[in-house]
């Protein structure tokens, strides 16, 4: 039984509004993630950038908020949570100012960079709040929300950004994708500090900076491969060789953090969750999830775009029913996963699998109307999205101690962007492979291809959450006292 739920303190009464602002926050800086893409043709003419410049405003955001969020969440463990995400939403609102201001490229490639630390600052204080405000099935609600905000954000990304390009126009639209953050973090800043608890005083922790360091260098090298060179680049010409030193930092890393425990210090990455069976599963399968997921609206994007000719406004709307349906999903998942547990992650995996294979057996007969008549396809994928991503959440975090939850949520979403970073550069690559082959004549089947690789990530996600749920059912079986069963009763 797990020290929160040993002796219960009673419910901050302002919890649910809490909630409301952290994910705004947390939907905030994973809109970055998709709406910049919609605005990169007008965004290449506008500041005439090349094809250098328009990576790296891409792949400097990505990096920067994978590197930060282990570091950031422990550092709101250790130090004031309400703190480090407010200083984070800060800097994300200045750092989307500068970058809607910037008058080149490598201007606009800084504030990315910085737009991606304050948002790797800001994600994993969400999770660490809903461990800490929440309880029960309350908790498994609120992890319904988040993942609900999680899959609007990424899926929604487009269809903003297709608005505001045709709002502003070329010359301005692009620098309202970034300016849109500047009023939503002010109110967000006025908020936070009205309703976010404060850290309770307590003894300082010791902040591990040299696991820092090592941890965000090997993460970096990890990641650069993944996001370095021409999207339309080969996997070939990418420097895997980074992945050599990064595996040595890494080693290094476990070494230190066991030294710095054996010290009696608090170390950066707590190395008991990695005992934790229900936190690894979790972890390996968000990893293969976001694999698949992120890259999706990728590929559907220039399929409808460069390939059909649709407009930014008219490929973000064709997505918009995935989004429904994950924001449906996602909330009622966040009810029943306390009744159902990893049945349905199960459940949500072959629904995304099989809105995805419509999809795939579609596209090649589709001649008109192509994104009403996928609508219903990405609906079943969307729904099913929305059952894997926050009771994938619940379950994986739900018997870590909300004292780490800052770092465990960190080191779940740290391999979530790792795997979305592996999935875009997978995908992406075979992508324009096939469309270079065709000489740009086959946008259907570099999308069928994709599409499968996508599938084929899910399909190992399912693995993972098949095999979790038997590993469940068998531990519940076994004959156990009550004290020693953590997490839902009920939850398989």
């Amino acid at each position: 039984m797990s020290s929160d739920d040993a002796t219960p303190a009673p419910p901050d009464p302002a919890r649910w509004r809490a909630l409301a602002v952290c994910l705004v926050a947390g939907a905030m800086t994973l809109l970055d993630v998709s709406i910049v893409n919609v605005a990169l043709p007008t965004l290449r003419e506008g500041l005439r950038a090349d094809d250098s410049d328009v990576q790296w405003i891409i792949a400097g955001y990505a990096l920067a908020f994978g590197v930060a969020l282990v570091p950031a969440g422990r550092l709101g463990d250790a130090r004031s949570r309400r703190n480090v995400f407010m200083a984070g939403i800060a800097l994300f609102t200045l750092s989307s100012a500068a970058a809607g201001a910037a008058p080149d490229p490598t201007f606009l490639s800084v504030a990315r960079v910085v737009q991606g630390l304050a948002g790797g600052m800001i994600s994993p204080q969400v999770s660490g709040f809903i461990q800490n405000l929440f309880r029960g099935p309350e908790r498994g609600r609120a992890f319904g929300l988040f993942g609900a905000s999680i899959g609007i954000s990424t899926a929604v990304g487009p269809l903003l950004g297709g608005l505001l390009v045709g709002v502003g126009g070329p010359d301005f639209g692009w620098r309202l994708v970034f300016y849109v953050n500047v009023p939503v973090g002010v109110v967000l800043l006025l908020m936070a500090r009205r309703l976010l608890p404060a850290t309770p005083p307590g003894p300082r922790q010791s902040l591990d900076p040299v696991g820092v360091l090592l941890f965000a260098a090997a993460i970096l090298l990890v990641l650069l491969p993944l996001v370095e060179g021409q999207q339309d680049a080969p996997l070939s010409e990418r420097p895997w060789w980074l992945l050599g030193p990064a595996a040595v930092l890494l080693a290094l890393f476990l070494l230190w953090e066991r030294r710095w425990r054996a010290r009696g210090r608090e170390t950066l990455v707590e190395l008991s969750l990695l005992k934790v069976r229900s936190y690894v599963f979790g972890l390996v399968l968000g990893t293969f999830y976001f694999a698949g997921f992120t890259a999706i609206f990728l590929v559907i994007t220039l399929y409808l775009q460069v390939g059909l000719g649709y407009s930014a406004l008219q490929a973000g709307a064709t997505q918009t029913p995935f989004a429904i349906g994950s924001a449906v999903a996602a909330f009622l998942g966040g009810r029943l996963v306390g009744r159902y547990g990893r049945v349905l992650v199960v459940g949500g995996l072959v629904l995304v699998a099989v809105g995805l294979l419509a999809v795939d057996l579609l596209v090649p007969v589709l001649e008109t109307s192509v994104g009403l008549k996928l609508a219903p396809a990405f609906l079943v994928a969307g729904f099913g999205g929305g059952l894997v991503v926050s009771p994938n959440v619940t379950l994986t975090l739900a018997e870590v101690d909300p004292a780490q939850a800052g770092s465990g949520g960190g080191m779940l979403q740290t391999a979530q962007r790792v795997g979305s970073a592996i999935g875009v550069a997978v995908v992406l690559a075979q992508f324009f492979e096939r469309v270079a082959a065709s000489q740009g004549r086959d946008y259907a089947g570099a999308l069928s291809v994709s599409l499968r690789t996508t599938i084929a990530f899910v399909g190992v996600a399912l693995v993972f959450a098949v095999a979790d749920l038997v590993r469940r059912r068998t531990q519940h079986a076994e004959p156990r006292h009550a004290a020693d069963e953590p997490g839902p009763r009920h939850a398989a």
